[in-house]
């Protein structure tokens, strides 16, 4: 088949740098242009310094309609913006990386309909598709390690969360709490109780499990670190370890980048992968799940980059055989 032509919109950030990362060495994929008003005419690798000698690529100002498929690596709000401003044939496929899109209410703009684009809850949707909502980072994570519990309707008590972000979660934008000097070497809580991936994560749990209706209690920690999820989730469970286990094999089973396992897991197994880990262990009448993802790629354009292999039939795993960062 020809090469899929793609097309970044906002291509100096954090997920618009991992996009050009991923698709420079996608066997299906060229790109078309990346555009960035403030880097209009610079060399790409004059940004992201580290694809130097990968590509010649330049910013561009100017967008064109010629793609097959065009990333939105924009901020929140800044992704309807875009698209109520700008005519996108109906032929383009977006995939939007920003929280725009995600929640049924919010799934539409224009004429244009947005599918949630979680692999492991909407495959077969995604492939159909003609526009992908990507999930948020925090929301990949937790998902992976709730779904099967939901798909057989076992969530029936509340929910336990902590889960700690690199600081590339924050995004490029400079604040109090990204700067070097506060971020290392220190931890904190941020939107205890209430981030706003709990409702997005809400809705795909309804989605498999229709009454669920108890509490999520996350508590989201900022770490001293530059990428990467780790969560732990424990709730009341009648399951036994080999059950869960079975159960959360069986449910990910075709999956190719979840992998389920009892020993135990670190961060750097997954980071600079687009693979997500989870741990399942049962301590008395707890059921204990840890999940483990680079939120920048798992959490964002990696996962981005795998609903576009689903849009256009090509290998799962197209672009997405990524070494990991062992030391």
């Amino acid at each position: 088949m020809k090469n899929i032509k793609a097309g970044i919109i906002g291509g100096a950030g954090y997920t618009g740098g991992e996009m050009l990362r991923i698709l420079v060495n996608h066997p299906n994929v060229e790109i078309a242009f990346v555009l960035s008003n403030s880097n209009a005419g610079n060399y790409v690798y004059e940004v992201h310094t580290d694809l130097f000698g990968d590509t010649d690529l330049k910013f561009t100002s100017e967008l064109s309609t010629d793609i097959d498929v065009l990333f939105l690596c924009v901020g929140h709000g800044d992704a309807i913006n875009f698209l109520e401003a700008n005519a996108i044939p109906d032929n383009v496929k977006i995939i939007d990386l920003s929280q725009d899109f995600r929640l049924s209410q919010n799934s539409k703009v224009k004429s244009k309909k947005f599918v949630y684009g979680l692999p492991e809850l909407n495959r077969e949707a995604i492939k159909s598709a003609q526009n992908i909502a990507n999930p948020g980072c925090f929301a990949t994570c937790l998902q992976l390690g709730l779904l099967p519990l939901a798909a057989k309707g076992l969530l029936n008590n509340e929910v336990h969360i902590t889960a700690t972000t690199g600081s590339t979660g924050a995004g490029q934008s400079l604040a109090s709490t990204t700067h070097f000097t506060w971020r290392n070497d220190n931890v904190s809580v941020y939107k205890a109780f209430n981030h706003q991936h709990l409702n997005e994560i809400g809705e795909s749990l309804k989605q498999l499990q229709p009454g669920f209706d108890e509490t999520l209690n996350f508590i989201p920690y900022r770490g001293g670190f530059t990428r990467g999820i780790f969560a732990s989730i424990y709730l009341d469970s009648e399951l036994s370890e080999e059950e869960a286990v079975k159960l959360f094999e069986d449910y990910y089973a075709g999956h190719p980048f979840t992998y389920v396992t009892t020993r135990n897991i670190d961060l750097k197994q997954v980071v600079n992968t687009n693979k997500a880990f989870l741990q399942v262990k049962k301590h008395d009448n707890k059921l204990f799940i840890i999940s483990i993802l680079d939120n920048l790629l798992k959490g964002a354009s990696g996962q981005a980059v795998q609903n576009m292999n689903l849009l256009f039939g090509l290998d799962e795993r197209a672009g997405l055989r990524l070494k990991a960062t062992g030391f």
